[in-house]
């Protein structure tokens, strides 16, 4: 029997078949001597046991896994930022959008609280990037018709620093969800952490797992693209990658390198270049033992 897990709890992994209540499920030995973990998203073949309860037999193929969320077969990626307290740093919009490029799942910037602070500039920047942008208020309902639109038919994830607003964007598209809302420091300008588990729930005629977020104190654990996939995960920088003179290149320090121009002329955001160079030298950094878990 074939179904998906919409949550996993304490051990048990709850799979939708279809129609009724998800079947709680153990994991059978054999998947973990295969080094293999179900994910929330997860497609999976199961077997009924008389009680009502189950085992995961397989896990089938998978379009992309994350480890932060810990979810797999995404397709879009909600990264919810904001230009009221607590303000995002474009960084952290870069390395999510970067990180989602190289999973083939489509990111999407949302920028909430737009009834405290306009996001005009960063939402300018980034639609000029190529992403798909917009900007939201979960206080007064605009803009999330738009965000319902795009939440349909897909399997999503929000995710963003803490306190920018994920769990109230989504009691705002559905009352029903009643998500706990982390209240934020002003002395520390974050959020409290007040997501518990990974759960699939349906949305705006999709699903979107509800996952913990990141605060600055952890993002850097977050996985790394491979610096070799770096270039390519810039979708800015895609105009410019064949004029460059030599084939492979970095776009770090290289001669006739046709991105940095563009850099120079103002055809690709300083802030976008100078994130894609911090995360290049953190990328060096990184064991190359590790690049094959990617």
């Amino acid at each position: 029997m074939e179904g998906r897990i919409i949550k996993a709890l304490s051990g048990f992994y709850y799979v939708d078949i279809g129609g009724g209540q998800p079947v709680p499920c153990r994991g059978r030995g054999k998947l973990r001597h295969q080094r293999l973990t179900p994910l929330v998203g997860d497609w999976v073949t199961i077997t009924q046991t008389p009680d009502g309860s189950g085992m995961v037999d397989a896990i089938l193929p998978r379009q992309n896994q994350f480890q932060r969320p810990m979810v797999s077969n995404l397709e879009q990626l909600i990264i919810v930022a904001s230009s009221a307290i607590p303000v995002t740093d474009p960084y952290l919009i870069d390395r999510m959008t970067a990180i989602a490029e190289s999973k083939q799942c489509q990111p999407i910037i949302c920028f909430n609280k737009c009834d405290l602070a306009r996001s005009d500039a960063l939402e300018s920047l980034y639609t000029q990037a190529g992403f798909r942008t917009l900007q939201v208020s979960a206080a007064t309902g605009e803009g999330l018709d738009a965000l319902a639109k795009l939440l349909e038919g897909k399997l999503s994830a929000f995710t963003g620093n803490s306190g920018v607003g994920k769990s109230s964007i989504l009691n705002a598209l559905c009352p029903d969800f009643a998500l706990p809302v982390g209240e934020v420091s002003e002395r520390l300008g974050r959020g409290r952490h007040t997501t518990r588990h990974v759960e699939l729930f349906p949305l705006c005629g999709g699903l979107v797992a509800d996952t913990p977020g990141f605060s600055a104190f952890d993002v850097e654990q977050m996985e790394q693209v491979p610096k070799q996939l770096l270039p390519q995960v810039f979708r800015d920088f895609a105009p410019y990658r064949d004029g460059c003179r030599f084939v492979g290149c970095a776009h770090v320090k290289e001669r006739d390198c046709a991105v940095r121009q563009a850099v120079a002329d103002g055809q690709i955001a300083q802030s976008r270049y100078q994130s894609y160079l911090r995360l290049y030298e953190q990328a060096k950094e990184r064991p190359s033992w590790e690049s094959g878990k990617h």
